[in-house]
C-alpha cells in the first residue's frame, strides 16, 4: 500500500508516517529504524523479502524523522548537561518511542507483532518488549545495545569523521554518502548510487536538524536496560557485525547475554548498515523466528 499518516498516535497524540507491505492476514512484523534514519532505510526490496516469507510488513518513521511529528519547539539538546545527569533538555525517552510503536499497533488493530529494530530501533523494540510484553511475539535486535555503560560505544573518532549534516540538499546528499561509507560494512559492496538516491529522498521527506540529537539524548536519559532485559520471556534474535564502528559488537553480545535464550548472530565484515547481500539471510532468520510464536 502507499504511505499513510497515522493521527493522534499513543499517549503523546503525535503523527506517524507508515507503510505496509503484503497480506494483512499474515503474521505482522514491525520494522523500527535507527537514530536520524527513516523508514525508507528499510529498503523496499528487504520488505519484499519478508513478504515472500509469509509476513505482513509495517515500516514507519519514528518521531523526529521523516514525515512523522518533529519536535522543533523542544529545548535545544545539551549533551554536556545530560552526561552530567541533568535531563532538562530531554524532549522524550525510549519509553515514549516505545509507546509510539504500541500506539501504531493500536491504530492498525494489531494485538501484537514481531518486532525488528536496528540501532536506536533495536533499543525501542527492547523497550516495547520490557514495558508492553503482551504486544511482542518475537524480538529481533540488530546492531544495537543495552544502554549499559562500557558496551556498544561508538568509535570515538567516527563522529568527527562524519561531521554535521548540511542544510542544503546537494551537500546533504554528499554528506550522507560520505557518512554511509564511514559507518558502513567493509566486508560488503557499497552501492553509492542507491545511497545517494535514498539520501535525496531523506532530505525531501524531512530531516530536522536536531532530530537525531534529541533521539540520542532520549537514549542516554533512559539508562541501562540490562536487568529488565534479563526478565524478558520472548523468542529473541540478536544480529551484529564485527566491523561496526557506530555501535561496537560488545553491545550486541551484551544484548544477547541479557535476554534469556536469545540467539546471537555475529556477521563478519558487517558494520552499521544493512548490506544487500544479507537481506535474504536476515529475512529467512526473522521469518524462522516468527514461526516459533
Amino acid at each position: 500500500m502507499s504511505e499513510e499518516l497515522a493521527l493522534n498516535v499513543g499517549p503523546s497524540g503525535i503523527e506517524l508516517a507508515y507503510e505496509c507491505f503484503g497480506d494483512p492476514g499474515m503474521p505482522p512484523v514491525v520494522l523500527i529504524m535507527g537514530g536520524g534514519a527513516q523508514m525508507i532505510n528499510w529498503p523496499e526490496e528487504f520488505c519484499r523479502e519478508l513478504v515472500d516469507r509469509g509476513l505482513y510488513v509495517i515500516r514507519f518513521d519514528n518521531r523526529d524523522s521523516g514525515r512523522s511529528t518533529h519536535f522543533d519547539d523542544a529545548p535545544v539538546p545539551d549533551f554536556a548537561a545530560v552526561l552530567a545527569g541533568d535531563f532538562a533538555t530531554a524532549s522524550y525517552t525510549l519509553s515514549d518511542l516505545a509507546d509510539d510503536t504500541v500506539g501504531l499497533l493500536d491504530l492498525l488493530g494489531l494485538e501484537s507483532a514481531h518486532l525488528v529494530g536496528a540501532s536506536l530501533g533495536g533499543m525501542i523494540a527492547q523497550m516495547v518488549a520490557i514495558e508492553h510484553p503482551d504486544r511482542v511475539r518475537t524480538l529481533t535486535s540488530v546492531m544495537s545495545t543495552t544502554g549499559a555503560p562500557g558496551v556498544g560505544a561508538p568509535d570515538p573518532s567516527i563522529l568527527a569523521e562524519m561531521g554535521q549534516p548540511p542544510a542544503e540538499r546537494e551537500a546533504f546528499v554528499a554528506w550522507q554518502v560520505r557518512a554511509s561509507r564511514i559507518t558502513g560494512s567493509p566486508g560488503f559492496g557499497f552501492d553509492e548510487a542507491a545511497v545517494a538516491e535514498r539520501a535525496g529522498r531523506t532530505f525531501d521527506r524531512g530531516y530536522p536538524a536536531l532530530g537525531m540529537p534529541r533521539q540520542a539524548i532520549a537514549v542516554v536519559a533512559s539508562g541501562d536496560r540490562t536487568d529488565r532485559l534479563r526478565r524478558l520471556d520472548v523468542p529473541s534474535l540478536v544480529i551484529h557485525g564485527d566491523a561496526d564502528r557506530m555501535c561496537d559488537l560488545s553491545g550486541g553480545r551484551a544484548t544477547a547475554a541479557a535476554i534469556p535464550g536469545a540467539e546471537l548472530v555475529v556477521v563478519p565484515g558487517m558494520g552499521h548498515s544493512l548490506p544487500r547481500e544479507l537481506w535474504a539471510d536476515f529475512a529467512t532468520r526473522i521469518a524462522a523466528l516468527a514461526k516459533t510464536r
